[in-house]
Order: structure tokens, then C-alpha cells, then sequence
């Protein structure tokens, strides 16, 4: 009988900010980031607090590694429009949150930015994508580099391993997005290995992946109180429900665009006919969905950022 371990958002939002379990994450970040990286505390943010929006929609850990870089790692369980653009406004205020007014620039952290993404989210073959900001010289195609006393004035706290030529980059957030549901291949490295576990919650009985030994042992479904193991379900339970709100949802509001694309077709012309009725159909699906999930009892704020409406539509609705 294979062994049953608590989904990560739940992880993360219950039992990993724990300083004794930090092991589990410091895994996770050393097989993403490319090296070994020590938790030395978990940070305030706005998202640490538990909320109505947390059950249907999101969760986050701020963290502070040993080379006083910060590290945001973000569990996001539903689709939202301007994601990225919130990952960019999320690591801006992290930023600026942690240089105080008048403070040098050279007080400005290393960020890295983590977002795991249980929707599709853009077109792409790829189950994981890196990003940073590069200098790319225009004509000559190289990159900028920073010469030793560049660096050693601009990233003092930095790993001075980096060398004379380190390049721009150093200093820039950088960004992982994990696309969980693109995650098919068989688990043989240990990013793979980690991609099966935020998937399906499988982990390898004699895996020696950074992180997942830890997890082995402290995150067993079994191993939680009746307490804990009740709250568990209630949040698969939603979890589930809400998803099906808004797959079933998406098929009612797809189909009554195509009847109503065919209808217009025939007056007007079949392909304006289809064009407008697909485009009505979305809008219809938009406000459908809303409807949806405002019977489910879901949070008007919740429906709000899912379905791009606003509150007093959803309110009226």
C-alpha cells in the first residue's frame, strides 16, 4: 500500500512555516535555485494570514535564506488573469518593503520569486520556466558584465564566489514558474522528482532528493490527528468543488456561445454569425461562471479576480 502525503498548498500553509520543518522547502529551493539554500526565517507578508481567499484560491511563504536573500514562493490553485502581472507587483513591494527610506542602494535583498501553478497558465510545451533580467548588448550580442569592483560595492552581502566576471543579473529578481498539471514524464531527476510529489503526491520510497526525505517523514496523511485530518478534507473537498464550479461553467458558457453563433449565423452570415456569437459566448461564460460560484458560496473577492468582473456586477448578480 503506497503511502499518502498532504498536498503541498496545504503543507505550506500549515505545517512548513515551522522552523523545524524548514528542511522540506530548504529542498525544494536547493534543487530549483542550483545550490544548497538555508531557511533563516519565514517573513511577514500580507498573504501569511489564513483567509476565506486562501481555501479557493491562493497560498504564500516569505522566506529569508542564509545569504539574506528573499525568497517568495507562491501556491496558486485557480486561474487568474493578470498572474504575472502580480508577480511582478509582489516582488516590487517585497523590494521596497525591505529598504528603509534613506538606507543605500546596496540594502536592496536578492529576490527570488517561486509561483507553483496548478492552471494553465500561457501556451508552452515546458513544465518549467526560469527568468531573469539580462543586459544583451544591441550590436554585439554579449552580455553586460560587472568587473570585481562593481561587484564588490554592489552585492557586498552576495556570494563572492561569483567571480569578476558575474553579470547584471546578480542583482535582479529572479523567477520560476512551475506549470504542475504540464508535469508528465517518469520521475528520474530531482526536479522531476519534486514535479511528481506537487502533482499526484507520489515521493519514492528510497528517494535521496533535497527536501522530500524530510517530507517522507513529516508529511504523512496518516500521521495528522483527527483534527487536522478533518480540516484536511474539508479543503480537498472545496477545492474539488470549486473546481468543478468553474469547469462546468466553462462548458455551459462555451455552448451557449456556439448555439448563439449559429442562430446569428444563419440571419447574418454563418462566419460573423460563429465570430460574434464566440465572443458573446465568453462574456456570457464570464458572467455564468460568476453566478456559479456565487451559489457555491464562494467570496465575492474570490469570484472577482477569477472571473475579471466587478464587485458590485458580482454583487448584483
Amino acid at each position: 500500500m503506497k503511502e499518502k502525503y498532504i498536498r503541498f498548498d496545504w503543507a505550506i500553509k500549515r505545517i512548513l512555516r515551522d522552523k523545524a520543518n524548514f528542511d522540506v522547502l530548504e529542498g525544494l529551493l536547493t534543487v530549483l535555485i542550483g545550490e544548497k539554500i538555508l531557511i533563516k526565517e519565514i517573513l511577514e507578508s500580507e498573504s501569511n494570514q489564513e483567509t476565506y481567499e486562501d481555501k479557493f484560491n491562493r497560498v504564500d511563504i516569505k522566506a529569508l535564506n542564509s545569504k539574506n536573500e528573499i525568497v517568495i514562493i507562491e501556491v496558486q490553485l485557480s486561474r487568474e488573469v493578470h498572474f504575472l502581472e502580480r508577480i511582478l507587483y509582489g516582488v516590487s513591494k517585497t523590494i521596497c518593503e525591505h529598504i528603509s527610506l534613506g538606507n543605500d542602494y546596496d540594502k536592496i535583498k536578492k529576490v527570488y520569486s517561486i509561483s507553483i501553478l496548478y492552471f494553465d497558465l500561457g501556451h508552452g510545451a515546458d513544465y518549467l520556466y526560469y527568468g531573469k533580467t539580462d543586459f544583451t548588448g544591441v550590436h554585439t550580442n554579449d552580455t553586460l558584465q560587472i568587473t570585481k569592483r562593481e561587484k564588490d560595492a554592489m552585492l557586498p552581502t552576495k556570494d563572492k564566489s561569483m567571480g569578476t566576471k558575474a553579470d547584471a543579473s546578480s542583482v535582479f529578481p529572479e523567477y520560476f514558474l512551475i506549470r504542475v498539471n504540464e508535469f508528465n514524464d517518469h520521475a528520474t531527476t530531482p526536479i522531476e522528482e519534486w514535479m511528481a510529489y506537487l502533482k499526484d503526491g507520489i515521493i519514492k520510497e528510497d528517494t535521496t532528493t533535497p527536501g522530500l526525505q524530510a517530507a517522507k517523514e513529516k508529511l504523512k496523511y496518516m500521521e495528522m490527528n483527527n483534527q487536522e485530518r478533518l480540516a484536511y478534507e474539508r479543503h480537498m473537498d472545496n477545492l474539488r468543488i470549486q473546481n468543478d464550479v468553474i469547469y462546468t461553467a466553462k462548458l455551459d458558457g462555451i455552448e451557449e456561445g456556439r448555439a448563439e453563433g449559429r442562430v446569428e449565423g444563419r440571419a447574418e452570415g454563418r462566419a460573423e454569425g460563429r465570430a460574434e456569437g464566440i465572443v458573446e459566448g465568453i462574456e456570457q461564460e464570464r458572467y455564468s461562471n460568476a453566478k456559479k460560484m456565487k451559489e457555491a458560496g464562494i467570496n465575492d473577492s474570490v469570484i472577482s479576480k477569477i472571473s475579471g468582473l466587478t464587485l458590485d456586477t458580482i454583487k448584483n448578480l
